[in-house]
């Protein structure tokens, strides 16, 4: 099928030269050559690429526009964490003088490979990403050469080939302090709920999962886990009541990638008449609200988010300023709280 909407694939390919290449002399980036910026440009007008605003003067180009564009798949609602996280990030960022314009990835723009209608790279210094973990559109994002910082990103990114900053809550060890105090507590059998291919932070809760057995020399019995695709967590409302139902025994604890799915398992085990934590204890991470409303409260993870928003808006602001220098993979620490659905471990 044909397409109408000219990318900054279709301007590199044109010209024999790299999208990376294309985009930096788009953006105003330096280093290019200039005779190489105008040829890009030049062919960007012939071929009626939209997303450019192109200018008189072309000086103006490298002018801050003061708008930094965050992109996510879905926007975070009050409950999660990265609501909080965006209200500490726009508070810092305004202190600069920055705008911050919110846009929707939708499914159709991942699989065309396309930034949404409303996003003018031309007008934009800098990006944020959160909950867009398709790695494929996470490049497109990078390649468009404007400093980009991910909170969470991709479980399957390559640090040394990810051309951004990459910011996340600490993962691997609180996940495994809670495992390995559920160890000491006599516990012996363990099942993990959650994709761990789903983003980098869940991957990192697996991690430290297995760790925490392996160095007790506890086999895991993926026969006691739940590891499907995360959009299958949210099919239908029997569906963690139908997957506890497929195990052949229950573990005697549940660690659970984050606390929605923790809780919506506890609501599961309720409903076969299953005692918590007299039969089996759960486990969480995000310390959400649904956390101390669910009875019993659940074990799980504080994430600083806030602090995580201040922390993601000084990273950007710092490559902004100095885009030369190395990317940064920070984790900001979290803290586990024990509650009454491990009780053994409080």
């Amino acid at each position: 099928m044909a397409r109408d909407k000219v990318t900054i694939q279709d301007i590199a390919d044109a010209l024999g030269i790299s999208r990376n290449t294309a985009s930096k002399a788009l953006n105003g980036t330096k280093g290019i050559p200039d005779d190489t910026r105008n040829k890009v440009i030049k062919k960007a007008k012939e071929m009626k690429y939209k997303q450019f605003s192109f200018m008189e003067d072309d000086s103006k180009l490298s002018k801050s526009s003061k708008n930094i564009a965050l992109l996510t798949e879905n926007l975070p609602n009050t409950s999660h964490f990265g609501s909080t996280l965006i209200s500490g990030l726009e508070k810092r960022i305004s202190a600069e003088g920055y705008n911050l314009s919110i846009h929707i990835i939708r499914d159709i723009d991942q699989q065309s490979l396309s930034l949404p209608n409303n996003f003018d790279v031309s007008n934009v210094d800098g990006i944020i990403c959160i909950e867009l973990f398709n790695l494929e559109y996470s490049s497109l994002i990078t390649s468009l050469g404007i400093p980009t910082i991910f909170i969470d990103c991709s479980a399957h990114v390559c640090f040394p080939e990810f051309q951004a900053d990459v910011l996340l809550m600490e993962n691997e060890h609180s996940t495994y302090l809670l495992t390995k105090k559920l160890i000491d507590g006599g516990y012996t059998t363990f099942g993990f709920v959650g994709d761990f291919n789903h983003c980098r932070s869940f991957n990192e809760r697996w991690v430290g999962f297995n760790r925490a057995l392996t160095e007790s020399g506890i086999q895991l019995n993926l026969s006691q886990c739940v590891l499907e695709e995360d959009q299958y967590f949210f099919s239908s409302p029997s569906w963690a009541d139908d997957r506890l139902k497929d195990m052949p025994e229950l573990p005697s604890a549940l660690v659970c990638a984050n606390d929605y799915i923790a809780v919506n398992f506890m609501k599961a085990l309720k409903n076969q008449n299953h005692s918590i934590p007299g039969d089996i204890v759960v486990c969480g991470f995000d310390n959400g609200p649904e956390s101390k409303i669910i009875e019993p409260h659940l074990t799980t993870v504080h994430i600083y988010s806030n602090e995580m928003g201040v922390t993601a808006a000084e990273m950007l602001l710092s490559r902004i300023s100095h885009p030369e220098q190395p990317h940064q993979v920070s984790h900001i620490y979290t803290k586990p709280i024990f509650r009454d659905s491990t009780p053994d471990i409080i």
